[in-house]
């Protein structure tokens, strides 16, 4: 098996090449295997495996043990791996269409999250294509809430705070209420709060079991901010490289993922909600008045989304609230 010195330092042809030999083409991923996200690539890399008869083999490396995030959508662009994962509103400065289902309290329950990543993922594909790559399925995480050591009883308890984000626009969520954002990649997020980078976490249920975030805070607010997806893609040189049949079970089994990966998503919604509760934390039901004050913030957001995403964002918001 290549190793991460070997792929980092390798050029694209060399990294092709040595996926060809190895029977295995590269899926990298900066989640860990331990939550439902990793456990459903686990599954399609297996169930690929199994539907091609063994003819399309699949490496994942999970937890950025292959490259990190911000370098694995660009490493699938480059043909250095074949296949990727990423938050796909994490790109928002690259394209602003991306931030949509970032942006705070857009939708409000699974049936409109659904709803829209339906709707924007022609758009989102027609990206990809732009730049040689194939969307495989798209998941969401549960919806994101905040985690702090104090009360959230409406908006103005926001100001002030240092305010973990993740997306261009949680920072200008941020900024709107008052708080001082800082980009915090997940894994970095206990030792931001011990050394009191920030006080306040924006993130999932999933992701905070993971990072076992009763160690460092006390309430859990679920006020359902954004149902954030993931996009997992693969390099349109590699798929076209394949059999019309191997291209098949590529696509069948990346349905039967994304399928799944809802499901698995909702249910991870109430089972890593309870987690928190069972580890001593307090899961606060959100004010009338906290969620009218987002509401107003997510206005003013989704006026200026619109305003940098165009014509294709007016008319992804028409399709999705034509009222």
């Amino acid at each position: 098996m290549l190793n991460r010195r070997m792929l980092l330092g390798a050029g694209p042809a060399l990294l092709a090449g040595a996926a060809h030999a190895q029977g295995a083409m590269h899926f990298a991923t900066p989640y860990p295997e331990t939550n439902y996200v990793g456990r459903n690539n686990r599954q399609f890399v297996d169930d690929l495996r199994n539907a091609s008869g063994g003819e399309v083999q699949v490496q994942l490396y999970p937890n950025a043990s292959l490259l990190p995030l911000p370098q694995i959508k660009r490493g699938v662009q480059t043909g250095q791996i074949q296949i990727g994962e990423v938050l796909l509103n994490a790109y928002g400065n690259e394209d602003p269409f991306l931030e949509v289902d970032g942006i705070a309290r857009l939708v409000h329950n699974w049936e409109e999250a659904r709803r829209l990543a339906r709707l924007s993922r022609p758009f989102i594909e027609a990206r990809l294509q732009r730049q040689g790559m194939t969307m495989l399925y798209q998941i969401p995480w549960p919806p994101t809430g905040f985690f702090s050591n104090m009360p959230l009883n409406n908006v103005d308890a926001l100001r002030g705070t240092r305010m973990r984000t993740y997306s261009a626009s949680s920072n200008r969520f941020a900024a709107l209420v008052g708080a001082t954002p800082a980009l915090v990649q997940i894994p970095e997020v206990p030792q931001a709060f011990a050394t009191n980078v920030i006080n306040l976490l924006i993130t999932s249920a999933a992701a905070a079991v993971d990072l076992q975030v009763w160690d460092f805070a006390k309430i859990f607010t679920p006020v359902d901010f954004a149902f954030n997806c993931n996009g997992v893609f693969m390099s349109r040189r590699a798929l076209n490289a394949l059999s019309a049949a191997q291209q098949q079970a590529v696509r069948e089994q990346a349905a039967q993922a994304e399928a799944r990966g809802w499901d698995w998503a909702a249910e991870a919604t109430r089972t890593q909600s309870l987690a928190l509760a069972q580890h001593g934390m307090e899961v606060s039901p959100p004010s009338p008045e906290l969620l009218a004050g987002m509401s107003e913030v997510s206005q003013r957001l989704t006026e200026e989304w619109l305003t940098r995403a165009g014509a294709d964002g007016r008319e992804l918001l028409q399709q999705f609230r034509p009222a």
